[in-house]
């Protein structure tokens, strides 16, 4: 049984991941504003980490100051990014992927709403009960690697 649960999580993991870059490889053929993969990537943190500072971009991303200013001046030129000051201090600004990021590369979080909805159909209220909190437990206590982050990440508002 143990064997099939990892093979059952990794597929599903592997066909939210093949949607996600089927969605990228398609609109890099397509358009002139079209993102990079690296690009995404740094976009899919910015969102997950819901609102970062740049510094806690650069430090998540592995990347100096000077060049994730750089990737996301980049970003922000292509319409995708914007920056906010703080309001707790004034000499940091956080990142937020802009509607248009959401609206042209948003399918994968569609998808999973897609996904949940069939769920709700195809389950019974006790077993969504069940299956929701054993991915809340999963979320919260089970991967512990990524607690540095926000507890919520990935939270497209």
């Amino acid at each position: 049984m143990s064997e099939m649960l990892d093979k059952n999580i990794a597929r599903i993991y592997n066909k939210f991941k093949l949607h996600l870059y089927g969605q990228i490889l398609r609109d890099m053929n397509n358009e002139d504003e079209a993102l990079s993969v690296q690009e995404v990537v740094y976009l899919e943190l910015i969102t997950a980490l819901r609102h970062p500072t740049i510094n806690e971009f650069a430090s998540y991303a592995k990347l100096s100051g000077p060049n994730a200013a750089y990737r996301i001046n980049r970003l922000i030129g292509k319409g995708y990014v914007t920056k906010a000051q703080s309001e707790r201090d004034k000499r940091e600004y956080h990142l937020k992927a802009t509607p248009k990021y959401r609206q042209n590369y948003g399918s994968a979080m569609r998808y999973i709403n897609t996904v949940a909805d069939r769920i709700r159909e195809r389950f019974s209220e006790e077993e969504i009960e069940k299956f929701d909190s054993m991915l809340h437990i999963i979320a919260s206590e089970l991967m512990p690697e990524m607690h540095s982050l926000n507890s919520n990440t990935y939270d497209p508002e």
